[in-house]
């Protein structure tokens, strides 16, 4: 959990980027605005159910489709404004938008190459790693994936992989269990001149800045074909992905082959796990362990992380959140990181590091801090 704390600002946005941009490249492949056929209305569950069965689900060896991200996470963080890491970081295609191309193979495999003007982005995912390429500062940052999580891309498909399609049944407990938590509804589309579902999920609880995020899939075929996040403040998304164009078929091998240009700068991206922390309402790792709490309720839960600064230690000339907002807790002065989705706020009082983040406001976040 140290990480937080050590990591540059560079690195803390840019590892931001790639969960982002891989999480919704995992499930959004083909969206267009091109006029196409619109299913017929259909319960949600029983527009899954023959989705999943369709033969032409079976038939998808791969896909290969132009891209437009679009990334409105971090208007308001005043990145642009401030100099050095967060100037340049402004103008990142995971950060600022971007277009460019997507593979996704059969058994996992997934390569997004984001275009920009001081070099293009280049993210890949081979069922054991996730590697991050940065064309502007020649930099690649990988992250080996924990044997007990990590997928099994790398050695193909097995006749076991295949799952039995659930029943209707099963699949309306499924939507019931998640009505009990968040509003559930489905609207017939085309999507990339397919005929599609749209599926949006929007929380019953307010007090978090998470809207609601929705997922389009082919109505025939079972593919996710769009997916967006939404913040509570907008009715446009906050993250999508959007394909201009799609083809269905077999990804050669060699498109997810990638090999860096000499002088590569490459940073192993690790995590800390600490034995007796937890995310509950209260515990700690131990003494000389950072301490990890909650605040709050579902969505709009804020984590609190509380670190000992070593006694004695020079103060850095950089701080990891350097260019951002200042703004002053109970007479410390804090660096916030505001985003459409959450905040981040990190400051430093009489020898303990705080670091809170929530899917709230920059109001919300401050209250608690100065609470502490």
């Amino acid at each position: 959990m140290n990480i937080l704390r050590r990591v540059s600002l560079a690195r803390l946005l840019l590892l931001c980027g790639l969960v982002v941009a891989l999480g919704v490249s995992a499930t959004a492949i083909a969206f267009a605005v091109d006029s196409g056929p619109t299913p017929p209305a259909k319960p949600l569950a029983n527009a899954l159910h023959d989705a999943l069965a369709g033969a032409g689900g079976e038939s998808i060896q791969g896909v290969s489709a132009h891209v437009k991200l679009t990334d409105h996470l971090l208007e308001g963080g005043s990145l642009a404004s401030g100099g050095g890491e967060a100037g340049q970081l402004a103008s990142s295609p995971l950060l600022a938008g971007a277009s460019g191309r997507l593979w996704i193979a059969k058994d996992g495999r997934v390569r997004l190459e984001l275009q920009a003007e001081k070099g293009d982005t280049q993210i890949l995912y081979d069922g054991h790693t996730v590697s991050l390429y940065d064309a502007s500062t020649n930099t690649l940052y990988r992250y080996t994936i924990p044997a007990h999580e990590g997928g099994s891309a790398a050695s193909g498909p097995s006749p076991s992989d295949h799952h039995e399609v659930p029943t209707v049944a099963k699949i309306e407990e499924a939507i019931s269990h998640l009505s009990s938590h968040a509003n559930v509804s489905t609207t017939p589309t085309d999507i990339a001149g397919q005929a599609a579902y749209t599926v949006r999920i929007s929380p019953k609880e307010g007090g978090s800045l998470i809207g609601g995020a929705e997922l389009s899939f082919d109505a025939v075929h079972g593919a996710p074909l769009r997916a967006a996040l939404y913040s509570s403040t907008s009715a446009s998304p906050v993250l999508e992905l959007a394909a201009t164009k799609i083809s269905y078929g077999p990804v050669a091998d060699s498109v997810f082959a990638f090999t860096p240009p000499p002088g590569v700068k490459i940073h192993e991206v690790s995590f800390s796990h600490h034995e007796g922390a937890t995310g509950a309402t209260g515990a700690t790792g131990g003494a000389g362990k950072p301490k990890l709490t909650s605040h709050g309720h579902g969505l709009s839960t804020i984590a609190v992380l509380e670190s000992q600064t070593p006694q004695g230690a020079a103060k850095s000339g950089s701080e990891p959140l350097e260019g951002l907002p200042k703004v002053t807790i109970n007479g410390a002065s804090a660096t916030e990181l505001r985003t459409e989705l959450g905040t981040l706020l990190s400051f430093e009082r009489l020898g303990v590091r705080y670091v809170l983040a929530g899917s709230v406001t920059p109001a919300t976040i401050e209250a608690l801090a100065r609470g502490l």
